[in-house]
């Protein structure tokens, strides 16, 4: 199982899961990132922080910590 962290610029991946508790994971959730759905990973910055995706139609930009408690396939 790879994460959101480790996938490169320009692939389109599936949420498994989303790792993490409490405030962390409500956030990642608020963002619109669940279970289930597609994300296509638009740019990657060079030292890797910040991962800016495309999720339900629109940019976000996330922190590699965020990106790194998302379980993807």
């Amino acid at each position: 199982m790879k994460t959101l962290k480790e996938t490169k610029c320009g692939e389109t991946v599936r949420v498994v899961k989303i790792n993490g508790t409490g405030a962390v994971k409500r956030r990642i959730m608020d963002m619109g990132i669940t279970k289930g759905i597609e994300i296509y990973v638009r740019k990657v910055a060079p030292l890797g922080d910040p991962v800016e995706v495309t999720v339900r139609g629109y940019e976000l930009s996330l922190r590699k910590a965020d990106a790194d408690n998302i379980d993807v396939e």
